[in-house]
């Protein structure tokens, strides 16, 4: 499959401001610490006299997380040079020529699988295009693996992965870093078993389904696990039988245009080791309230929901909370605002840092019931009661061992299911997406406006991802050609499903769920369930071909462009014209 450039609104940007006795400030990054390490290092600089700050980014999908190291120290050095500011903002085509994209994958697999359907092993290496160097390819590699099952259980799992060192630029994070690109791979040798063995690929994904309770190819215990009941009401609430007997109607009634209806399941999961983040929360004399901590707001809603966190746990109104900037100086230490963690990791240590300021507030509420947080801070302060807290959290009970197969991998699981609805028009390649319904298992939202918004713009960006979006280099060189949105093309307004329908999964316990509020991490998880179109567009194409007596099995490529829609269709005027395939994947041989 391909990569996928990150397209954010915003490029790549940083300001750098020399001050007094060698201090300095930087700005504009996902993740503050290491920035404020590298500007070190290249300058000359401690570290405790530079100052990373940022007060939002437009948009970062993990484009942000390592690659703007480049920029940050070219501006760091000019400024310590010229004893000025320096401030650098790229350009479309000179972001996407330098700072990296999603990862293109190959895989070679195999399975053992019973006449039935029942999987019985999975035998797989796993390429990644790493770029030029390695940056973070490595823990994409591992989440791929980790990712590959889906969500089957195969009894006997042995996977490889490769980093492939290539003459492109460094590739580097992106929403769902390296879990898509596994996923991906899983749902397309299921697709394939069903057309070996004749068997809708329905009933194969339901044979070998994840029950509750069920270890991983990784030995971790699948607890609130939730996808088989989602599963079943996504059924019900999208008519998926009565909607299926019409695509079939529609394919037999039109010959240049085919429907398709498909089903599909997915879990992304969140939070590796070594996650810990600090919070300082400030209580002024007047009641209001004042956060800081080390996640990055880029439009995901960050701040919000942190502001939510703090007023409920100060039990003040969200307006008198305020959260200023994320930097360094204030919050020393930070995990990057990445892996769907952030509302997690900041989350927790500013309730933590809240819980401290609520102990010693006690004896004044207990002496006055019914005070303000004005009265009460006031009351405090001619006590000299310190009304500042450091707060801290780490992920507990995580540290799996590669090689060995022991720990715990990830702290929980994050499921959904999605069904698609597609009509292609095979004449040209051309698609158009009917109908999405999805169900997300987020645990308890703490903000539900955020989450929805979060699934639609995640579903439509994996859409992308699988679809329209194609990046072509030189052979030879490593040259970009899809530079720009003349040639690069993400989803608009006509890729948006004609009926969007999304919902959360409710009326469940989340038993064993320990994170802030018992929510879960969303970020992430819904991009590839724009996969979903994928195969349907592949269940549509397989419709399309067995009209021309061709039912062998269908290999389709991601992303699923219109000239790859219309080769696969296989009809007569298709194969006059058909060459060889050089196998040349993501390059063009010029």
């Amino acid at each position: 499959m391909g990569g996928q450039e990150h397209f954010y609104l915003e490029t790549q940007a940083c300001g750098c401001y020399p001050k007094a006795r060698g201090r300095g400030d930087g700005d504009l990054e996902q993740h503050s610490k290491p920035y404020r390490n590298y500007v070190a290092n290249v300058t000359g600089v401690a570290a405790n006299k530079i100052v990373s700050r940022v007060k939002r980014l437009g948009g970062g999908f993990g484009g942000k997380e390592s690659r703007s190291v480049q920029l940050a120290c070219i501006c760091a050095v000019a400024a310590k040079k010229s004893k000025r500011p320096v401030r650098c903002m790229l350009n479309r085509d000179e972001d996407m020529i330098t700072t990296g994209q999603r990862h293109p994958f190959l895989c070679h697999w195999k399975v053992g699988v019973t006449k039935e359907g029942k999987l019985l092993a999975l035998d797989a290496d796993v390429y990644a295009n790493v770029g030029y160097s390695r940056d973070l390819s490595t823990a994409v590699v591992e989440r791929a693996l980790s990712h590959i099952d889906g969500v089957y259980n195969i009894s006997n799992v042995h996977v490889r992965g490769y980093l492939c060192r290539t003459n492109t630029m460094s590739n580097t994070a992106f929403r769902g870093f390296g879990g898509p690109q596994g996923m991906f791979f899983a749902e397309s040798f299921i697709s394939e078993i069903a057309d070996h063995l004749d068997i809708p690929a329905e009933e194969i994904r339901q044979i070998n389904m994840y029950k509750p309770n069920e270890k991983t190819h990784f030995n971790q215990e699948l607890r609130d696990w939730h996808v088989p009941l989602m599963y079943q009401q996504v059924l019900d609430e999208s008519d998926y039988a009565a909607r299926g007997k019409a695509v079939t109607e529609y394919n037999k009634a039109h010959k240049w245009s085919r429907g398709a209806w498909q089903s599909f399941r997915q879990n992304l999961v969140s939070l590796t080791f070594l996650n810990q983040a600090g919070a300082l929360v400030h209580i002024y004399r007047d009641g209001s309230v004042l956060v800081a901590h080390g996640g990055t707001e880029m439009g995901q809603g960050l701040h919000t929901k942190i502001v939510m966190i703090a007023a409920e746990a100060l039990k003040v109104p969200q307006s008198d909370v305020h959260i200023s900037e994320t930097a360094t100086n204030t919050v020393a230490n930070t995990s990057p605002t990445a892996a769907s963690a952030s509302s997690d990791l900041n989350g927790y240590a500013v309730f933590n840092a809240c819980q401290q300021l609520n102990d010693r507030l006690q004896p004044y509420r207990e002496k006055m019931p019914n005070a303000s947080m004005t009265e009460l801070a006031d009351a405090a302060y001619h006590d000299r009661v310190n009304l500042s807290a450091n707060g801290f959290y780490k992920t507990p009970d995580i540290g799996y061992k590669w090689g060995e197969n022991t720990g715990q991998m990830f702290y929980y699981f994050t499921q959904g299911v999605t069904a698609a609805e597609v009509q292609i028009d095979t004449l040209t390649g051309d698609w158009t997406p009917l109908r999405a319904d999805i169900k997300m298992d987020v645990g308890h939202s703490i903000n539900p406006a955020i989450d929805y918004g979060q699934i639609e713009g995640a579903f439509i960006q994996g859409q992308g991802l699988f679809t329209t979006e194609e990046s072509l280099w030189h052979r030879a060189s490593g040259h970009l050609f899809t530079r720009g949105p003349g040639a690069y093309k993400i989803p608009g307004f006509r890729d948006i499903p004609q009926i969007f329908n999304v919902s959360l999964l409710k009326d469940v316990e989340w038993k064993t769920l320990r994170t802030i509020q018992r929510s879960r991490g969303v970020g992430e998880p819904p991009l590839f369930m724009g996969s979903a179109v994928f195969f349907a567009i592949r269940d549509a194409l397989r419709a399309a071909r067995k009209q021309w007596g061709v039912d062998d099995v269908l290999s389709l490529w991601s992303p699923a462009t219109p000239e790859r829609i219309r080769i696969s269709c296989c009809d007569p005027l298709v194969e006059r014209g058909r060459v060889e395939d050089r196998g040349d994947g993501f390059f063009v041989v010029i």
